[in-house]
């Protein structure tokens, strides 16, 4: 069976309306350009379901006015190439924003408490667009499962509390991080950097490391365990580097039970995250 391309949302409705009620569907939500990371999740999406979709779209709702929207990475003919590869069964591409935000839209998801810190702090909006998208493609997907990227841990679990919260049905699963070999998270935006720039957000994984090796040697008190990170990942601009309960997501001032430690630099001007999670 072919790949199909679905570009509107009647179309997409269609197709999901002709299966069985014994088919089920895995889902993995992208914005495209895809890389290793979001193959690793096609890959276990189609060994948990009958059919698997994929959903392209770059979404503006959750880019500030100041972001990178514009120059966010696109490449839908490559991106297609490794859906095949990867055994998806429907690519839903719309290509015009107005598909999935129709004139008069005036409805929007937004979760609280758990937006107030790490991104959510420095992106004022930025959730509130990622949850009304998913709500979107989960209304029209209707999956049995969806897979997401724990590098976007905040997202992950604020995502987790809408589907629980709005009773979509099926499940949210949580993937590992996928690096490159030098220890670098793997991100669409890291076509953006250059070759110094590259090369410099290796401290972002190098102080990652520092952290959970002074978490291993027994270090608990939250300022202690972040040490200067200001210093450790010059000459990269910190957003911000945290230390939060990993379920919450509020500030700790130590760790008694899982934590995250949740950094975001720009290097370069591009903005990159990643995070490890300290369980005593």
């Amino acid at each position: 069976m072919s790949m199909l391309v679905l570009r509107t949302c009647s179309e997409m409705q269609a197709w999901r309306a002709s299966l069985g009620h014994a088919t089920r569907v895995a889902f993995v939500p992208t914005m495209g350009y895809l890389h290793d990371g979001h193959l690793s999740l096609l890959r276990e999406a189609r060994r948990r379901g009958d059919r698997l979709v994929l959903s392209i779209f770059v979404n503006p709702t959750q880019f500030g006015p100041n972001e990178d929207l514009a120059r966010y990475p696109r490449d839908e003919a490559g991106d297609l190439a490794k859906a095949v590869e990867c055994g998806v069964d429907v690519a839903f591409c719309p290509t015009d924003p107005r598909e999935m935000y129709p004139r008069g839209t005036s409805t929007w998801v937004e979760v609280e408490g758990l937006d107030r810190h790490l991104c959510g702090a420095s992106r004022p909006g930025h959730f509130r667009g990622v949850c009304t998208v998913v709500a979107k493609l989960w209304g029209l997907v209707r999956p049995d499962v969806a897979l997401f990227g724990e590098k976007d841990y905040q997202q992950l679990a604020i995502l987790r509390r809408m589907h629980a919260d709005l009773f979509l049905g099926g499940e949210i699963v949580g993937m590992p991080i996928v690096r490159e070999p030098d220890g670098l998270a793997m991100s669409s935006r890291n076509t953006n950097l250059s070759a110094e720039a590259r090369a410099q957000a290796l401290a972002i994984s190098r102080w990652l490391t520092a952290v959970r090796q002074r978490f291993a040697a027994g270090e608990r008190d939250a300022a202690a365990l972040l040490a200067d990170p200001a210093a450790a990942l010059a000459p990269g601009r910190v957003d911000y580097a945290s230390l939060v309960d990993a379920d919450d997501l509020q500030p700790v001032r130590e760790v008694v039970r899982p934590a995250l430690c949740a950094v975001a630099a720009f290097f370069g001007g591009v903005r990159l995250i990643d995070n490890t999670v300290l369980r005593p």
